[in-house]
């Protein structure tokens, strides 16, 4: 399994560590020149822009083709109108995103047949309050529209539409209205990044492990490979002088954010907490990376965590490079294209250093004998 955190133009950060898992495993296929990241994870999901990544690399693209659709997407969506009105309509025009997006993947449905393994694309539902974790896995709970018509099942909804609804982040996107059941108004989605699960990692072990998802694969460390990967992290801080003279809108936009990077940082501790990491990511000063810790005594499953630590120190140690306070601005930021650049070296210098042949155990170097979008799907579970 392969989990791609959202965080806007900052994904060019997992697009660098996707270069330097390809080019690891390639080395171990027999045909290196022909090698995709869908030929050896059998389960790719991902959240916002991680979602975008995810599925251009379940259609079987190179990851050097996604840095140049990755490159040519964000200065053209991050760019905002002369006549928005900004706190009354979204920062950015979200006709640009869409167009992005259908470029790189068509009319293409979550059935499609192009996908080569199986896709996790996570969104949140407005109108109900429940965040969406789909995926191509048939036989799911919600995979085939029922004979009295209650849903449209899951196969029939396009993919350009769940990209773009697990992109839209409030306030800089509108929400994408995407029809549910037929003859009745349509569901209101925002960005998955605004669930608990921006980094989808634990989505992706939800489905394939629990009996509604279908797959019900075996646990275990030699049976689970999860290999989870952001872009980029930080812990917000408002100086106690700034906190009082911020806006009420300024406030509650710190606010989520310090949410969502508290969400990332609990999945983050509770897989490594339920496996034993080669390389534990460090949580924070009390509990440190949980490399004495396993809950339940055995692994569930092998765990890897790859991302960058906004943090001076962490990237002259991790990556050699010096950053400067404005540079660190620029990074904290998911919606700011000059900064792709900087983040761009930084992932790279960091993946080389970081990303290890060993990370990839011997035990899932075998071919998969299950392709979750072609195998014949086990009854419905309600």
């Amino acid at each position: 399994m392969l989990a791609l955190d959202g965080g806007g133009v900052r994904g060019i950060i997992s697009v660098a560590f996707l270069e330097r898992l390809e080019a690891l495993l390639a080395r171990r296929h027999p045909d290196p020149e022909t090698f995709r990241l869908c030929d050896y994870f059998d389960l790719i999901g991902g959240t916002s822009t991680g979602a975008i990544i995810a599925a251009g690399l379940a259609l079987g693209m190179k990851v050097a083709e996604i840095r140049r659709f990755y490159l040519d997407l964000a200065p053209r969506v991050f760019r905002q109108g002369w006549f928005r009105i900004v706190g009354v309509q979204p920062l950015f025009d979200a006709r640009r995103l869409t167009e992005e997006i259908s470029r790189q993947v068509g009319d293409r449905a979550l059935d499609s047949p192009d996908l080569r393994t199986g896709l996790v694309i996570v969104t949140k539902r407005m109108d109900t309050g429940s965040p969406w974790i789909l995926s191509n896995v048939p036989g799911t709970a919600y995979w085939d529209t029922p004979s009295d018509g209650a849903f449209l099942g899951n196969r029939h909804y396009r993919l350009a539409n769940l990209l773009r609804a697990s992109t839209a982040a409030p306030y800089y996107f509108q929400p994408e209205p995407i029809p549910v059941i037929d003859g009745q108004p349509p569901g209101w989605f925002v960005d998955g990044g605004v669930s608990p699960y921006n980094n989808p990692a634990l989505a992706l072990l939800q489905v394939a492990t629990l009996r509604a998802h279908g797959l019900r694969w075996k646990t275990g460390e030699d049976n689970l490979l999860l290999m989870s990967i952001g872009t980029g992290c930080q812990r917000t801080r408002v100086p106690p002088d700034k906190v009082g003279r911020l806006s009420s809108v300024g406030l509650a936009v710190r606010a989520l954010g310090a949410v969502i990077e508290d969400g990332q940082a609990l999945a983050v501790a509770l897989l490594q907490a339920l496996s034993r990491p080669i390389d534990p990511w460090h949580i924070n000063s009390e509990i440190g990376g949980l490399e004495d810790d396993c809950l339940g005594g055995q692994p569930l499953l092998s765990f890897q965590r790859f991302d960058v630590r906004f943090d001076p120190g962490w990237i002259a140690t991790h990556t050699g490079l010096t950053v400067s306070d404005r540079d660190l601005e620029g990074l904290e930021r998911f919606d700011y294209p000059p900064i792709v650049p900087l983040a761009d070296r930084i992932g790279r210098a960091a993946a080389a250093r970081l990303v290890r042949e060993d990370h990839f155990p011997p035990a899932f170097d075998t071919p998969a004998t299950v392709r979750p979008a072609t195998a014949d799907p086990p009854p419905p579970q309600r």
